[in-house]
């Protein structure tokens, strides 16, 4: 009677260490979207700063939502009917309203945050020119179908998982997939006004803020510990009446290899910019740190610590060389190197795992990699082009002319993200010559014309591709343009 007692009580301790750990991680890859907040809005120009941080917004707000009231069910749903095992639609969305146990929430959650992870990366691809209606749209769709039907084939039991595919915390699923879905959105829309030139030549627009996006970086850098850490999902479980440690077997391997392919990526974007152009780009760093995380995501539990270099090392070595043939052969306009990071490194990730997998190379594991990159990147590519597709032939896919020149965050939002910055403040009492935001008084010589000529040249709200001002923040340089390649 004790020993059954202690047994019970030694389940609920169980179960309530292993809710505490998925509840804290899930909140940590939450506390991601501030990264991708602030990345985005450092890479795109002053004037469509409002409109990327509400974009941000938007896409949790909506898309969580759709998630729940939709995506998790036909994530089931696909899995069932993919995966040869037995599956109810029905069932499948009661399994969301009303599940047996409000544990079960939590397990919705933890994948919600994936979700929605995939789903804002593709916003900074088309900075600069969506609609933010159109955007908000494809966000529904993503989060409801386009996205659960990847999940579904793979980790929800489907096709691909019966296959043997792996992808331990979304390098391919998420990440993969949202960089492809954001190239494929930049894509349709067609660049930003000016990018490139008939001539075939690029126009370099440089972002406005080189801190938010390393501050962007940092963040994000520290949420992916909940990412991959974190899908270690069950620290414990019980064993012959006792508690032993479950994934919390293998997070050690989990935790350094992220570790280090996020140091090596990088390395690796630093020595390939160097090579390239003779100079260390900030912005290359800091996306390579990004796409080494991206490369070892799909990995990390089951690959040897040296791998985890390799992979890294590639990772944010191409990461220059596939943003300068997206740019200049492609001629897509990816604002935030969105593929580059997200899309190239977590497909060279997921190939990449059985030749540094613990268990060695087999090349039936190699097959299912490939395939299942394939298949993956097939439905979104295919999916995504047919959604924009049908809005841009509702012609609402992208703002006017007049609302890009002037700005997203006027035309769409009705804000300045930096008014003091716009023109300047009247005098109160109407004495003449207006203030200055420094407390100085304008006046034709003083060099403050209203759209204060020396924060343009810093920014680059003003000048040409050549003019050597618009490169003060350090933005992405290819070879040849001399320049910088950031919103």
């Amino acid at each position: 009677m004790t020993g059954a007692l202690l047994q019970t009580d030694l389940s609920a301790v169980v179960e309530s260490v292993n809710m505490v750990w998925v509840l804290t991680v899930t909140f940590l890859i939450f506390f991601m979207h501030a990264g991708f907040a602030m990345l985005e809005a450092g890479q795109v120009r002053a004037k469509n700063v409002a409109n990327q941080l509400t974009k941000n917004l938007l896409t949790w707000s909506v898309g969580v939502i759709t998630f729940f009231l939709v995506g998790a069910a036909v994530s089931a749903v696909v899995g069932g009917a993919t995966g040869g095992g037995s599956y109810s639609v029905v069932g499948a969305f009661e399994g969301v309203y009303a599940p047996g146990s409000s544990v079960d929430w939590v397990y919705w959650l933890f994948g919600a945050v994936f979700a929605m992870t995939a789903a804002t990366i593709v916003s900074g691809a088309v900075a600069g020119r969506a609609k933010l209606r159109a955007y908000v749209t494809y966000t529904v769709l993503l989060a409801a179908v386009i996205y659960p039907v990847v999940t579904g084939l793979t980790w929800d039991g489907g096709f691909l998982d019966g296959l043997g595919f792996h992808d331990f915390a979304g390098g391919m699923i998420v990440h993969g997939m949202g960089g492809i879905a954001g190239l494929t959105a930049a894509w349709m829309l067609g660049p930003r006004m000016d990018r490139f030139n008939a001539d075939g030549t690029v126009n370099v627009i440089p972002g406005h803020s080189l801190t938010f996006a390393v501050l962007g970086t940092l963040v994000l850098a520290f949420g992916w510990y909940g990412f991959n850490v974190g899908t270690a999902a069950a620290p414990l479980t019980l064993e012959g009446g006792e508690a032993v440690l479950g994934d919390f077997s293998y997070v050690g391997r989990v935790a350094l290899t992220t570790t280090l392919g996020m140091a090596a990526g990088a390395i690796g974007a630093a020595a390939v910019a160097l090579y390239k152009t003779g100079k260390v780009d900030t912005l290359y760093v800091a996306n390579g740190l990004l796409a080494g995380l991206v490369g070892i995501t799909s990995n990390t539990d089951a690959i040897v610590w040296p791998g985890a270099l390799v992979i890294g090392l590639l990772a944010g070595g191409q990461l220059p060389l596939v943003f300068e043939f997206v740019e200049k052969r492609l001629r897509i306009d990816d604002v935030c190197a969105v593929f580059p990071v997200h899309g190239s490194a977590g497909v060279l990730g997921a190939v990449l795992f059985p030749v540094f997998a613990v268990d060695g190379f087999t090349a039936s594991q190699f097959v299912s990699q490939v395939v299942g990159v394939a298949v993956i990147a097939l439905w979104t590519f295919a999916a995504t082009a047919a959604v924009f597709g049908a809005i841009r032939a509702l012609g609402e896919a992208r703002v006017t002319p007049d609302h890009e020149r002037e700005g997203l965050d006027s035309a769409e939002h009705g804000v300045d993200t930096y008014p003091e910055f716009g023109k300047p403040d009247a005098v109160a009492d109407g004495a003449g010559a207006p203030i200055r935001p420094d407390g100085g008084v304008a006046g034709a010589g003083g060099g403050y014309d209203g759209i204060s000529g020396a924060y343009d040249r810093v920014n680059g709200a003003h000048g040409g591709a050549g003019d050597p001002s618009n490169r003060v923040d350090g933005a992405y340089k290819s070879e040849g343009d001399g320049g910088a390649n950031d919103e």
